[in-house]
């Protein structure tokens, strides 16, 4: 489990443009005429400028930092399920808005003739399926348009594999591959790869559920379902914002990790002028399942399991550090005890997870997963190439590191996070162009 990542860090740039969309004169849940303004002359404006989500269905932005929507006829705050954040704007929302109480991963793959043409349609669906959806309203076929009228801080986030770059007529970074092979993988074959990946985050498991169901159905005449995976952090309101998760095996996981407000981020996270035309301002997702051995974690003492970490499980805090040092003290790799032995053991995780090299860091979005009698970890990490960031740091653990005895890869896939988009643009407008 390299690196580790905060719990929290500052809402995507961009705002919901509203748009106007077709509504039903009589009372009932708000939905938008995606598919009729597909055939109009509004496509060609791009979806986003053609619905107008909030002007014509009352919905109107909740004023900052009030954490509530507010509704047409109504200045009364409801509760944090009417909370929406924004989809547009120069980076994808989900990668650096604050993580999310529930996440689900799903992969799929391009059924046969799907060609450029056909890709743009998909996008174009898939545009307005996520202005819709991460505003509160249905599309317009929903037979459950209720289910997606409290979004909860949806977001939806797009990527996409070598195979889907081909198919658009682009050329792919040499890193939109399969990781390079490391010797303690044990990789099912059932969690790797794609041709486009979908992330949908919010802190109510419903509306995701939803969400998921809505685009997955919208999209089944381009693609046919590989794999999906679902995990979690505690609830929303369950801790104080700003609290960096536990994992499964009780370990406060994600305390060093660059912070989006610090200078140079953008350099590690976002893709810049050395990358192809069509994926500037997006990033490189990999995605790690690794299972975890909690019943033999279990058994080791809670002493060894901090020497296996190098921090304490009451709060984070280094071994190097006062027991009531708080989580993020620095970590002093020198430090010795009294019979002059490191004091943060050569295998820790904590050492072999830390490079000296600062271009060699990754930002980190985890979350837990446990299903089927399996619990772990869904390891997530965003960089400009992962061959540079991610797989030197995964090289050093796979090597040596005493979690390993606990841990195990069990899947493995590399996606191009897609730029953000604006209003009136369609998700990959760059790519559909050829890069």
């Amino acid at each position: 489990m390299p690196g580790t990542s905060p719990s929290t860090a500052p809402p995507s740039t961009g705002a919901h443009d509203a748009a106007a969309g077709e509504a039903s004169a009589a009372p009932g849940p708000r939905r938008f005429g995606r598919r009729a303004l597909l055939t109009s002359g509004a496509v060609g404006a791009g979806v986003g400028a053609a619905i107008g989500i909030a002007t014509a269905l009352g919905v109107q932005r909740a004023p900052e930092g009030s954490g509530a929507a507010v509704t047409a006829g109504s200045r009364e705050a409801e509760p944090f399920g009417g909370d929406t954040l924004p989809c547009h704007g120069p980076h994808q929302a989900g990668i650096v808005t604050a993580p999310a109480a529930h996440v689900r991963y799903v992969a799929y793959a391009l059924r046969e003739g799907v060609d450029r043409a056909a890709l743009t349609r998909l996008f174009r669906i898939l545009t307005g399926d996520v202005e819709g959806l991460t505003a509160g309203v249905a599309p317009l076929a929903d037979s459950e348009p209720e289910l997606a009228e409290r979004p909860s801080k949806l977001t939806v986030t797009v990527g996409v594999g070598p195979g889907l770059v081909a198919r658009a007529g682009a050329t792919a970074p040499g890193w939109l591959a399969p990781l390079p092979a490391f010797e303690r993988d044990r990789l099912d074959g059932a969690h790797d790869g794609g041709d486009l990946l979908i992330l949908i985050q919010a802190d109510d498991p419903l509306p995701l559920a939803h969400a998921a169901r809505m685009i997955d159905r919208e999209l089944r005449s381009f693609v046919t379902p590989l794999w999906s995976q679902q995990g979690f952090r505690q609830a929303r309101g369950s801790e104080a914002d700003g609290t960096t998760m536990r994992n499964l095996m009780g370990q406060i996981d994600g305390t060093v990790n660059p912070d989006p407000s610090e200078s140079g981020f953008e350099e590690l996270v976002w893709i810049g002028e050395d990358g192809p035309a069509w994926l500037r301002g997006g990033s490189a997702l990999v995605l790690r399942r690794i299972r975890m051995e909690l019943d033999t974690w279990d058994q080791i003492g809670r002493v060894a399991r901090e020497q296996t970490i190098g921090r304490r499980l009451s709060n984070g805090s280094p071994l190097t550090a006062p027991p009531e040092a708080e989580e993020h003290t620095p970590i002093d790799f020198e430090a010795k005890d009294a019979k002059g032995l490191p004091v943060i053991p050569s295998f820790a995780h904590a050492r072999r997870a830390h490079s000296e090299d600062p271009s060699e860091r990754i930002f980190r979005r985890g979350a837990n997963y446990d299903e089927g009698g399996e619990s772990g970890l869904l390891f997530a990490c965003y960089q400009r190439n992962p061959l540079r960031q991610f797989v030197p740091i995964q090289r050093r653990l796979d090597e040596l590191d005493l979690l390993n005895e606990w841990v195990t890869h069990t899947g493995s896939a590399v996606f191009a996070i897609l730029p953000g988009f604006e209003p009136g643009e369609l998700i990959g407008a760059a790519l559909l162009e050829g890069g």
